[in-house]
């Protein structure tokens, strides 16, 4: 006969805090598999093949991935600035674009910025085209008789010069002297520097249509007879000017650098995607 205080029939149960491990059913298994008297080896068990894959995003930073970040690159954006350009040039002066070329425009103190270059029989165009907004923010108008001479060339500076820049370019010199005055010089700004700086963009290889755009062969090929007839055509008074072809170092006169690194490391002159600012 049972009685009050006794706990016959009733077994101890321990409880565990949260987070203690729970056993798994492969312990249990291998706790029965290995008791006293049998000697049997320990049963393996067969996990069922995942059914997902795991992959690795692409690097953002592969080539094809850098080139997106260039509005020019995008589809359809330098075909509207092909049509946009030559319909306003048609409308405001009635010529017929010979050339179409996208470049990078060096500056007199080494920054980069990217143009569109185009030459018609008489005028030569260096246009600022926005890709972001579709849209032509500035053109610089140079008669094509005013041109005195053009240098092809690797890029040199000063010996005490503390900027450096590799590769080739072009520069096209206008005017009486093609030389600067000393305040054009001296000025970061100055719309006044009589001669303009070219180099390939950047974005050259990244499609057949660019890669022939972006050439200055092609641009130097299609340029220099053009300026030779309209020198032959040009009917103002006094003597012509000689109009001469050099190949020689293109100088860069500049010697501490710091604007241009800051600005050309950060593509500042291109229409170039600058990421999210927002959370």
């Amino acid at each position: 006969m049972s009685t009050i205080g006794s706990f016959e029939g009733f077994q101890p149960v321990s409880l565990k805090q949260d987070g203690d491990e729970q056993p798994s059913e492969a312990d249990c298994l291998s706790t029965e598999e290995g008791a006293p008297g049998k000697n049997s080896a320990p049963k393996q068990i067969s996990r069922q093949p995942s059914v997902t894959e795991s992959t690795l995003y692409p690097n953002p930073y592969h080539k094809s991935y850098v080139s997106r970040k260039y509005f020019v690159t995008r589809p359809g954006a330098i075909e509207t600035a092909m049509e946009d350009l030559k319909g306003h040039i048609t409308e405001t002066s009635g010529e017929t674009i010979q050339g179409f070329w996208l470049l990078t425009e060096i500056d007199h103190w080494n920054n980069e910025k990217e143009r569109i270059v185009l030459v018609t029989d008489t005028t030569l165009f260096i246009c600022k085209y926005d890709f972001i907004m579709l849209s032509c923010v500035q053109m610089q108008r140079i008669p094509l008789s005013s041109i005195c001479r053009i240098c092809l060339g690797k890029f040199t500076f000063p010996g005490i010069s503390l900027d450096k820049r590799q590769g080739e370019g072009l520069r096209i010199y206008w005017g009486n002297t093609g030389e600067p005055s000393l305040l054009s010089r001296w000025n970061p700004w100055s719309t006044e520097v009589p001669y303009a700086t070219f180099t390939e963009h950047p974005m050259k290889y990244s499609s057949n249509t660019l890669l022939e755009m972006c050439q200055m062969s092609g641009l130097t090929s299609k340029l220099i007879p053009t300026i030779e007839k309209a020198h032959k055509n040009s009917t103002g008074s006094g003597s012509k000017k000689e109009f001469r072809v050099l190949m020689e170092p293109i100088l860069i006169e500049t010697y501490m650098g710091l604007m241009s690194f800051i600005g050309n490391r950060n593509k500042l002159g291109y229409s170039l995607a600058r990421g999210s600012i927002g959370f």
